[in-house]
């Protein structure tokens, strides 16, 4: 189904080895409103969702999964060369005591991803705005990311992903629009 690119969606640079900042991009690697939490919502919507935009969320949740592998590539150069020393003072001790350098899925409190952060409601309406939602958190995280950030490298890498973000939920808010001009009209299914 799916044709595997052997590169990223866009590049990732970093300009030096930076453990805290990594930490802080956990969270959009494992956290609530991440790239892994987003691509499988919206992989697992897509079978309730009429045939009109099922190939939004199939888009879309794919997408998120390119973005999911730049947020690891990004969190793996930062730490790469750091010391324990460095992961101990960045706030990544326990992450290191468990992992090493490995990457795991959890946001930047150290707290691993659940499956509760996935909504499914099977109300097409519903999980359209639900997903509308989501993007708009992690737009507003990347935001974030980049205002802590002196990384002009991957603040590069975080705007784009910002950017999205955005185009994501201005596709959602079509889909909703489209679902809600053929609720009057006929069926959804």
């Amino acid at each position: 189904m799916w044709v595997y690119e052997k590169k990223l969606q866009y590049p990732v640079k970093v300009s030096q080895c930076n453990p805290a900042l990594a930490k802080f991009l956990l969270e959009q690697y494992g956290g609530a409103d991440g790239e892994l939490a987003a691509a499988l919502r919206y992989l697992n919507q897509r079978y309730t969702i009429p045939n009109k935009v099922i190939g939004l969320l199939n888009d879309i949740g794919t997408e998120e999964l390119a973005h999911l592998e730049m947020i690891a590539t990004m969190v793996f150069k930062l730490t790469k060369d750091a010391t324990p020393e460095q992961l101990r003072d960045a706030g990544l001790a326990d992450h290191y005591a468990n992992h090493d350098h490995a990457l795991y899925y959890e946001n930047a409190a150290g707290v691993p991803w659940t499956a509760t952060y996935i909504q499914a409601k099977g109300d097409p309406i519903a999980d359209l705005y639900e997903d509308i939602a989501a993007e708009e958190k992690a737009r507003a995280t990347y935001q974030w990311l980049i205002d802590i950030s002196d990384d002009p490298d991957i603040n590069d890498s975080l705007r784009f992903l910002r950017e999205r973000e955005i185009v994501h939920s201005l596709r959602f808010h079509e889909a909703v629009e489209i679902l809600k001009d053929d609720r009057g009209k006929k069926q959804f299914f």
